[in-house]
């Protein structure tokens, strides 16, 4: 970390990155000098896309911003904060009934590391009930998601229910 230059990350399984989870990164900007994307490699759950198809996803999406990066990682965020300079971790809160959650998160991490803070920020509210669970189980029955990820995004999910509806066969 360069001199009081503020560093946060937004870590998550982003499985897939949906608009809502976008603008959380875009605000982040304002208000931090650099925001790391951090995706999640967890094998206990099954993902629709490998660590490396989100991170590829992620970084189409925010190339454009030269203050943004995106790693994958695994085991502790704070022990990956650490290797990344950062003392701050944001999240996305949708509802209250994420709030329990999180607040039990934030506070193992601050339990884990002391110099750790998370802040919450709600997405816009169009985004406000949007997950990446729900947005795969409407997508798998054919519900419509335009404005709601973004069309690269939803390119790639076509590819993979095709391909999953061919292993199938």
């Amino acid at each position: 970390m360069k001199g009081g230059e503020r560093v946060a990350v937004c870590a998550g399984s982003f499985d897939p990155v949906h608009n809502g989870h976008l603008d959380i990164f875009a605000r982040c900007r304002s208000i931090f000098d650099r925001v790391v994307i951090a995706v999640l490699h967890n094998d206990a759950k099954k993902p629709l896309f490998t660590v490396d198809e989100r991170v590829e996803m992620i970084r189409e999406q925010v190339e454009r911003y030269e203050d943004c990066r995106v790693e994958a990682f695994s085991g502790l965020l704070v022990d990956f904060m650490g290797e990344v300079g950062a003392t701050t971790i944001v999240r996305g809160l949708r509802a209250v009934s994420d709030f329990e959650y999180e607040f039990q998160m934030a506070l193992m991490n601050r339990r884990l590391d002391l110099a750790v803070e998370t802040v919450f920020m709600m997405p816009k509210e169009e985004y406000s009930y949007l997950s990446s669970r729900l947005v795969k189980e409407v997508f798998f029955l054919g519900g419509d998601l335009r404005g709601l990820v973004p069309q690269a995004v939803l390119e790639r999910m076509a590819v993979e229910r095709e391909a999953r509806e061919e292993a199938k066969r």
